[in-house]
């Protein structure tokens, strides 16, 4: 756009040029067809086209110069160096017609020049100036209404079609500051959008990064941590029968947390919940029993049979996580699970009989590699539903562990479990 504007400056600019040199040829082979003095017409051509030139110099040199069609020029309120130059090219001019009258022929350029290099005011003033001069030259056989009417019509229309040259420059300018901004604006918005990409991609890797360690948490870790327990034990028997059964038990655990692994690498949902949460609850605490020697129990209240599997994961994970926990600090003799639905809910508690504990200094203790990212995974996890946890205990009076997720905030996103 700057290009085409710039080129259609230049072509008018040139157009003006061979426009004047043409009216000054006309002029000269007039003046030589009527007999003005030689030596004095040459000198008066001489001086006008000189001082013309100083100024298409200037012109192409840069602005401020003389007879170039620029916005700078349009917009002066006052004479600039143009303007000056354009006075002495007046001069120039009336001095060529004192020689020879033929010469006002240049008139015509001067009524262009004059609408782009004076103020509007100003430039009409000093045009009729030009016309009064063109027709109060002397007329073989008297001045007459066509020589008066023809040179003003041209007065006004150079003065029109100069003005209409300065519009389209203007227009050509602004087009160009309006298409480079934009661009500009353009260029910023692919800046933010890749920016934007950039941290959506970001958010998304940290909260894969946050399910897979809530997942390997939940699922493997607490699997190892059973392994551990129950080597523990073996190591500590003498009855060969209860060693086998121990060895049986720790291969059972750890073919599940292999397969559990191998479903979390997967992005597949969690086997337990393929037959539904109760019965994936009652298999838990079945092995629960079994490897704890602690009595286990799953009540439930109302219809939890069509829950999202969104939910279901998410509470199965709050029972591993509060299983394994009673299993390694509770030393509780009986452990009761309740999964109950209300209207706009689901809820999940977990109670046990055991020593109990100060919650807050749990939470405000928590290292994770000390084992303590259990509760706070199991609350974050249950706030991304819309949902809560919520911890009851005290040393000695046993633990009261209770998880709800609003199934309304739920339901449209059931379909893809994580884990």
């Amino acid at each position: 756009m700057r290009t085409s504007t710039a080129a259609m400056i230049r072509s008018l600019a040139l157009v003006q040029h061979v426009l004047f040199l043409a009216l000054v040829a006309i002029g000269v082979w007039r003046a030589l067809a009527t007999g003005a003095p030689l030596a004095l017409l040459v000198g008066a051509v001489v001086l006008l086209l000189a001082w013309y030139a100083v100024g298409a110099r200037r012109a192409a040199a840069g602005p401020g110069g003389g007879p170039h069609l620029s916005a700078e020029g349009a917009a002066l309120r006052r004479v600039g160096p143009g303007g000056w130059w354009f006075l002495g090219l007046v001069v120039a001019w009336l001095l060529a017609v004192a020689v020879s009258p033929e010469l006002i022929w240049v008139a015509f350029s001067l009524w262009l020049l004059a609408g782009h290099l004076l103020p509007f005011r100003l430039g009409v003033v000093l045009s009729a100036v030009v016309l009064a001069v063109v027709v109060l030259r002397p007329w073989p056989g008297g001045l007459s209404v066509a020589e008066v009417v023809g040179p003003a019509v041209g007065m006004v229309f150079a003065l029109a079609l100069s003005r209409g040259q300065q519009q389209l420059v203007r227009d050509g300018l602004e087009r160009e500051r309006l298409v480079a901004s934009l661009v500009a604006a353009q260029e910023e918005t692919e800046v933010l959008h890749a920016e934007l990409a950039e941290v959506q991609r970001s958010a998304g890797v940290l909260a894969e990064r946050t399910r897979l360690s809530r997942d390997i948490h939940d699922t493997l870790a607490q699997g190892f941590s059973s392994i551990l327990l129950l080597a523990r034990a073996g190591a500590a028997t003498q009855d060969q029968e209860a060693e086998r059964r121990l060895l049986a038990q720790i291969e059972t655990s750890a073919a599940e947390g292999l397969d559990e692994a191998r479903r979390v690498v997967g992005a597949l949902a969690p086997a337990p919940l393929e037959s539904g949460l109760v019965e994936a609850l009652r298999r838990i605490v079945d092995r629960f029993t079994e490897e704890s020697g602690v009595a286990g129990e799953v009540r439930v209240e109302g219809d939890v049979a069509a829950l999202p599997p969104v939910v279901e994961v998410a509470l199965l994970r709050v029972a591993q996580s509060a299983l394994a926990n009673v299993r390694q600090h509770a030393h509780a003799s009986a452990v009761v699970l309740t999964v109950a639905e209300a209207e706009d809910s689901v809820r999940l508690d977990v109670v046990d009989d055991g020593r109990g504990f100060d919650p807050a200094a749990v939470v405000e203790d928590a290292d994770v590699s000390r084992g303590g990212y259990g509760l706070r995974a199991s609350r974050q996890r249950l706030r991304e539903l819309g949902g809560g946890l919520d911890v009851e205990s005290e040393p000695g009076g046993g633990t009261a562990v209770s998880a709800s997720v609003p199934l309304a905030r739920t339901q449209p996103r059931g379909g893809v479990a994580d884990g």
